[in-house]
């Protein structure tokens, strides 16, 4: 039985349409085994540009994804400039459906070559925006809703699952960093003294606010005899685990170093070359020592380009600040000048260090808290109990700052040595 030219058109059209159905399935199938077998992110996209481009017959053709910004993943048949214009898509949010393009950018010169913009939405977030144009004439695209249905739900399932990518290299990420920054937290508390003396002669006090999980401050209370011993504060620049791991480095060497020698000049030359040597000029240490000698009533110190330490001397009723010696650890090798400065006839003192987090915290008005304000409550509070110090200076800081939050560790350290009878 002969067929009508009617129905020969008819059957013709069928088996367009199931061709295209069928070749729609297939692509369907190969992203969704390809995205099961774990294919990277370039694969994807290439399958997903291949298919739009050799099987569903499109001419021109755009992905922008938004990852924190928009970016032009894939796209053919369209000059290379497009990539300039991703900005523009920011003005998108509103477009939650397939739409013509003429509707939102008529006459533009670049995606006014577009017939329709085709949205892809994940729980009502957009991920990205697909630009298309088929080989059809304008007026026959409002009968291609299916097709531009099926761009959207192959963009959907590859974008999507891109997606679920990206979320699990971020736990995975997560993870590590926790668990990097767990064992940095451990290697950081093994710095620090477990234990200060506060005897009826000797007081040290500490106080330790690191800004983030792991800080880069140091302080350290080091006996070498029953008549002397050391105290020292340290800053390394950066944060995090680098900072932990130089300032750990730091921590052991200095503890090797007092051991053979206490020699100051001798210690921090030797500080200094280590540091340059592992950090390569990518970290540097501010660092204060101070060793004092009951015996002889010596103090003898060298500060490295850190803030300069409050002095009392109890006797002459007078207070310095602790600013000489040489410049930051780890940038110069050999030193370019080194200086320690003694300090005699001590009988009682008050010391108090600390790090640039105390003097540099910033008001509403951005303005410092500064030395000159840390001088004025050091010179009305030295004689309190450390505790008291380090508490009310904590108060002053916070009450000063109001709302505004910390932006660095803070460290202080205190020592007083009570006049002997």
């Amino acid at each position: 039985m002969l067929m009508t030219p009617k129905q020969q058109r008819e059957q013709s059209n069928y088996k367009a349409k199931f061709h295209q159905v069928e070749l729609e399935l297939n692509a369907i199938l190969e992203i969704t085994q390809a995205i099961n077998n774990n294919v990277p992110e370039d694969a994807l996209y290439k399958m997903y540009k291949f298919t739009l481009r050799g099987n569903l017959h499109i001419e021109r053709m755009a992905l922008f994804v938004l990852d924190e910004i928009w970016e032009c993943k894939v796209h053919f048949g369209v000059a290379e400039d497009i990539i300039r214009h991703s900005e523009e898509l920011q003005k998108l949010s509103h477009i939650k459906d397939i739409t013509p393009i003429e509707e939102i950018f008529s006459g533009h010169p670049v995606f006014g070559q577009f017939n329709f913009i085709i949205p892809v939405l994940h729980k009502d977030r957009i991920l990205s925006y697909v630009f298309i144009s088929q080989n059809q004439p304008a007026k026959e695209l409002y009968k291609k809703e299916v097709d531009n249905r099926f761009v959207q739900a192959l963009s959907n399932i590859i974008l999507v699952a891109i997606e679920n990518k990206k979320l699990v290299r971020r736990q995975i990420s997560q993870e590590a960093y926790k668990k990097e920054m767990e064992i940095a937290q451990k290697v950081q508390s093994l710095l620090f003294p477990k234990k200060l003396p506060y005897t009826q002669q000797v007081k040290i006090k500490a106080t330790y606010f690191p800004h983030d999980l792991i800080g880069g401050d140091y302080y350290d209370y080091i006996p070498i005899n029953e008549d002397k011993f050391l105290v020292c504060i340290a800053d390394v620049s950066g944060k995090g685990i680098p900072a932990a791991l130089l300032m750990s480095n730091f921590q052991a060497s200095l503890r090797t170093l007092i051991r053979q020698t206490e020699d100051l000049e001798q210690i921090v030359e030797e500080l200094n070359y280590s540091i340059y040597q592992n950090a390569q000029g990518e970290h540097f240490i501010t660092f204060l020592i101070a060793l004092f000698d009951q015996k002889t009533q010596t103090l003898q110190y060298i500060n490295a380009g850190h803030n300069p330490a409050y002095f009392y001397d109890e006797q002459r009723e007078e207070s310095i600040l602790l600013n000489k010696g040489t410049t930051i650890l780890g940038i110069f090798s050999p030193l370019p000048f080194l200086e320690k400065t003694i300090l005699t006839d001590l009988n009682g003192f008050f010391l108090f260090a600390y790090t640039d987090g105390v003097t540099e915290i910033e008001n509403p008005d951005d303005e410092q808290f500064g030395l000159d304000r840390l001088i004025t409550f050091l010179d009305s509070r030295r004689k309190k109990d450390l505790s008291d110090i380090h508490g009310n200076l904590i108060t002053r800081i916070n009450n000063f700052k109001k709302g505004k939050q910390y932006t660095d560790d803070i460290t202080l350290l205190s020592c007083r040595v009570e006049p002997s009878v």
